[in-house]
């Protein structure tokens, strides 16, 4: 049995779209959700689904091992970033090596790094007139969007495209590839 936290800072759309993906799966469990928001939609996502949710701190997450213990009694044993926003510090990386999977909403290695999320990043896609646009999804080393990819997706993109427009063309690829490369990867 694969045993699944997943990390999210907001909404939640794809915590919850890989929760229902592997509801009925036998082999894997998604035990709990963590987030660094206390406001997150993910946590009402949570509560819908019956997983229990966990709330930490900067201070918890980089200074203790509150997040660390709250894993092993969980006994998870594979972490999927969601739309988390932070660094993860080397302890957890090497918790878990090898064994933390994060999506990026763009083609690595363009658009990523510290502050390229969500809109920040289909805006700059826009601003640059790109003619097509997708999702990375990579392995998590100690740095911003730089661990081994392990899969990408591509949509074009029209002239008159919104990072609205994009946004919703990329989301569409989340739910779809998500869930399945993370099977691949467990």
């Amino acid at each position: 049995m694969n045993r699944i936290a997943v990390f999210a800072s907001g909404s939640g759309t794809n915590a919850e779209n890989i929760a229902l993906y592997f509801k009925e799966k036998t082999d894997v469990e998604i035990v709990c959700f963590l987030t660094n928001n206390s406001d997150a939609y993910v946590i009402k996502r949570a509560e819908k689904l019956q997983i229990p949710s966990f709330i930490f701190s900067k201070k918890d997450f980089k200074e203790s091992n509150i997040v660390i213990d709250y894993l092993k009694e969980m006994k998870v044993d594979f972490v999927v970033l969601a739309g988390f926003l932070w660094l993860l510090p080397e302890n957890l990386i090497q918790m878990f090596p090898n064994r933390i999977v994060n999506i990026h909403p763009a083609l690595l290695p363009k658009y990523g790094g510290k502050g390229m999320y969500g809109m920040n990043v289909h805006k700059a896609v826009v601003a640059n007139q790109e003619k097509e646009s997708g999702i990375t999804i990579h392995m998590v080393s100690e740095k911003y969007d730089e661990g081994e990819i392990v899969f990408q997706a591509k949509c074009a993109l029209e002239s008159s495209d919104t990072p609205e427009d994009v946004a919703q063309k990329i989301h569409k690829l989340e739910y779809e590839h998500f869930p399945k490369v993370i099977e691949q990867l467990l």
